[in-house]
């Protein structure tokens, strides 16, 4: 044996190496170093059977069939749960004039005032309707419209149109008919004190067969203004009723007006109208913010001007209401806008 050259021995066993590693991969042949699956051979097609199947699939035989039943039972679930109505919302206390609604509106409101107990008996002066001129407790619980239209009013970006109309029943003869009534509504909104003035909304009045306006501006007698607003508190007031977009304005008020007007009818009717349409352009009850200072027009001036009069009005009717008990006392003020010049 020459140097370099590998002996008799070591060359047999590199051959019998050799040897397994071509045999190792020798068709059909299994070895220590192959995965533990079923081979795939085309010359054995018997041989892919359930249980190559159930090797190379292993779990998922058991979990697909799992999911499958599970996808089923919460759909069947989910589509239940749509037939269910949808919650309703609480309703605002009408009596405070607030917005008033037994529909989901997304907005703030007071429990609904016929899950209430019964209001205590109150002795609030300044909520009191004044003596004065007659008026029909009831009408027909019916509206018809009063024609008339205007151009567009104002230069505000939140556009809403009205119309105007007056419940059956009620005569209108005493305070100047129909006419005077929607005459009255169309300046109180075009007058540069009231909302147009504040430079965020215009506003059109459009005839009574104009399709679904803004808002609804009625005269109504108070059982029809009960009706439709409730009464918890037995005190005459007015409301907006948002799923009728109906803005209430009680014919008791509109004759009477309020304590804290002091018999200044015209002034407590622009209030009266500034107020519950207020409401239906989006805003809420406030308080008087300062001693001797004129009341803003969505506090409740139709109960005084007085904060503690108004909070202990709204803590009997359960209302969640800004209002605090704080002795605070302003001055009436039907205008939203009231720094500016009148109209004319």
């Amino acid at each position: 044996m020459t140097q370099g050259e590998p002996d008799t021995a070591t060359r047999s066993s590199r051959s019998a190496a050799e040897g397994r590693s071509e045999d190792r991969y020798r068709r059909g042949r299994r070895t220590d170093a192959e995965p533990l699956a079923a081979s795939w051979s085309p010359e054995q097609p018997e041989k892919r059977h359930a249980r190559g199947f159930v090797a190379t699939y292993g779990w998922r035989l058991y979990a697909v069939p799992v999911l499958i039943a599970v996808t089923v039972l919460v759909a069947f679930q989910v589509a239940g749960d749509k037939t269910q109505p949808p919650p309703v919302a609480a309703a605002a206390d009408p009596v405070t004039g607030s917005q008033v609604d037994k529909a989901p509106e997304g907005e703030p409101g007071a429990p609904d005032v016929t899950e209430r107990a019964p209001v205590p008996d109150l002795n609030i002066p300044s909520a009191e309707l004044p003596n004065g001129g007659a008026f029909a407790q009831g009408g027909a619980h019916t509206w018809h419209g009063v024609p008339g239209e205007t151009g567009k009013v104002g230069g505000g970006p939140k556009f809403y149109t009205y119309t105007v109309e007056i419940e059956d029943g009620v005569d209108a003869a005493q305070f100047g008919g129909d006419e005077a009534f929607g005459r009255l509504v169309d300046q109180t909104l075009a007058d540069p004190r009231g909302w147009t003035g504040l430079g965020e909304i215009s506003v059109q009045r459009v005839q009574p067969n104009f399709p679904n306006p803004s808002f609804r501006v009625s005269l109504t007698t108070p059982d029809s203004t009960h009706d439709v607003c409730g009464y918890t508190i037995k005190y005459e007031s007015s409301c907006y009723r948002s799923s009728e977009k109906r803005v209430v304005i009680n014919l008791a008020r509109w004759v009477r007006g309020a304590v804290a007007f002091d018999g200044d009818i015209l002034t407590y009717r622009q209030y009266a109208l500034n107020h519950e349409i207020g409401h239906a352009f989006r805003n809420g009850h406030v308080g008087c913010p300062q001693a001797g200072a004129l009341a803003p027009v969505m506090m409740q001036q139709s109960f005084g001007v007085a904060n503690d009069y108004v909070s202990q009005l709204n803590k009997a009717a359960g209302n969640p209401d800004p209002v605090k008990s704080d002795g605070l006392v302003c001055k009436p003020n039907p205008w939203p806008n009231p720094q500016a010049r009148p109209a004319g």
